[in-house]
């Protein structure tokens, strides 16, 4: 189940009581559209408007999200006024008597230190104003509060401060699967700079020796790979998204391929068949380059005479399949279950274990990286992409759970 759907569930269901609390006072049973009983119209309208209220939530607490939200909150609590607050300010209110937004911060110093909610009398001179009384109820991520939640009556209500504290948590879940889209952003990126750091050095400094043997001798030939290299270095420090296509970076991938083979000459050969269909299927940023890669260093390091990778890229369906196959030394296969489960550190650094990793937090543990190897008999690397664009994927398999 997708964490949406978790979170929706774990914090919508207690709202419930007050959803049906709510529909017994306004719900008449001939507007209910064929839905049911009055208790399972007012479960499907509460349910139905959390998850309206979750979107803007999912991008963390600001004035924009807050404001999207509030309508919507306040339509669950069935209150005058509602206001949402970080830990400084009213990101904003909704409903009658704004006025209130001074006494309300002034009332707020206590549930923001102890994380406890409470409920107090507003005091209003304005005599058409019904807002009298208002209920606090903290909004909490990871044990530290972040705002409140503030709903505004003319009147005490127990119910109402029950209501308050469940639909605060319904927030404070979806501020904290916030924090967890973050948190992933984050690591996605750290581990693409991890893996241009890995790459760079040596790659950098084998393609510059390389042009510079050229330079006397084949000034045009050194002009060509400048430019190769120039291209491939600007792909691999783009900055803008975290996928790209599988044709983009093919290319990118011939830019490399065609500075190890100056390196390398005839030692080196590389035969390529892509399927046109499969060009426009993304993938993750950097993907392919470090699995070519890795047949080069395996291909040609510990063995004489020439090595041979092979690169396909076929329709299968539902999936675009990449193999990457070379004739070199191979490995160890609990060599390389270690180096993919991050217990042993591959010489060299290539990155094998970053692909895997990245491939998995995408689209799930079944689309990791397949290895086919052994002492002596080279190493096939096989990549599963599904066709569905980046971020469809979420959707896909929320429905399919």
């Amino acid at each position: 189940m997708s964490g949406f759907l978790a979170g929706l569930c774990a914090a919508a269901l207690p709202l419930l009581a007050a959803g049906y609390w709510l529909g017994r006072r306004t719900t008449r049973p001939q507007s209910l559209g064929g839905l049911g009983t009055p208790v399972e119209h007012a479960t499907f309208q509460t349910l139905h408007t959390a998850s309206l209220a979750a979107p803007p939530l999912r991008a963390g607490l600001t004035e924009e999200t807050a404001r999207k939200a509030a309508r919507r909150l306040r339509s669950l609590l069935g209150t005058d006024a509602l206001c949402l607050t970080d830990d400084t300010r009213v990101l904003t209110w909704d409903g009658v008597g704004a006025h209130h937004r001074g006494e309300i911060m002034e009332h707020l110093t206590g549930p923001l230190e102890t994380g406890r909610g409470e409920a107090f009398r507003l005091t209003c001179r304005a005599p058409d104003c019904p807002v009298r009384w208002a209920v606090v109820a903290p909004l909490t991520v990871d044990d530290r509060v972040h705002g409140a939640l503030v709903a505004c009556a003319p009147r005490e209500s127990a119910v109402l401060v029950r209501a308050a504290a469940e639909v605060a948590r319904f927030v404070s879940v979806q501020l904290e699967l916030a924090e967890l889209d973050r948190s992933r952003t984050r690591l996605i990126e750290a581990e693409i700079k991890a893996l241009r750091a890995q790459i760079s050095p040596h790659f950098i400094f084998n393609s510059l020796a390389v042009i510079a043997s050229f330079v006397r001798t084949d000034p045009e030939r050194a002009r060509e790979l400048l430019l190769e290299f120039a291209d491939f270095i600007r792909y691999s420090f783009r900055r803008h998204g975290d996928f790209t296509t599988l044709a983009d970076e093919l290319h990118a991938m011939e830019h490399y391929l065609a500075l190890v083979r100056a390196r390398f000459g005839d030692r080196l050969t590389v035969t390529l068949q892509i399927a046109p269909e499969v060009l426009p299927v993304s993938l993750p940023f950097l993907c392919l380059q470090p699995l070519v890669e890795n047949a080069v260093k395996h291909g040609l390091e510990g063995k004489t005479g020439t090595c041979h990778i092979r690169i396909t890229a076929q329709d299968a369906g539902s999936e675009a399949l990449v193999v990457i196959e070379d004739d070199g030394v191979g490995m160890d296969p609990e060599l390389l279950r270690r180096i993919l489960a991050g217990e042993v550190s591959p010489s060299g650094g290539i990155g094998l274990s970053n692909v895997d990793d990245r491939l998995r937090q995408v689209y799930g543990d079944d689309h990791g990286l397949v290895i086919e190897t052994a002492p002596g008999a080279g190493m096939k690397i096989t990549v599963r992409l599904p066709k569905y664009q980046p971020g469809v994927h979420s959707a896909t398999r929320l429905i399919e759970s």
